[in-house]
């Protein structure tokens, strides 16, 4: 004879329950971002509305940013 296994309910205080999906990054010409490589910069163009792409001063260099945008951030 064989058994199931029982259901485990998920606490609503739970670590590991599903975060909601974050909103997407918005970038507007002018902000002042920080980079987890590059360090601080600003905006200077936006590529494209649709899958947009972010060119950024870092001051020594641009850089051309594509989505996601995990490791930058608005100031």
């Amino acid at each position: 004879m064989r058994k199931t296994p029982a259901v485990r309910r998920p606490l609503p205080t739970s670590p590991f329950k599903a975060r909601p999906d974050a909103p997407p990054k918005r970038f507007a010409v002018g902000d002042r971002v920080t980079h987890d490589k590059y360090g601080l910069g600003r905006v200077i163009e936006i590529e494209d509305e649709g899958n947009a792409s972010v060119i950024v001063d870092f001051g020594a260099r641009k850089v051309r940013i594509t989505p996601p945008y995990a490791a930058m951030f608005v100031l």
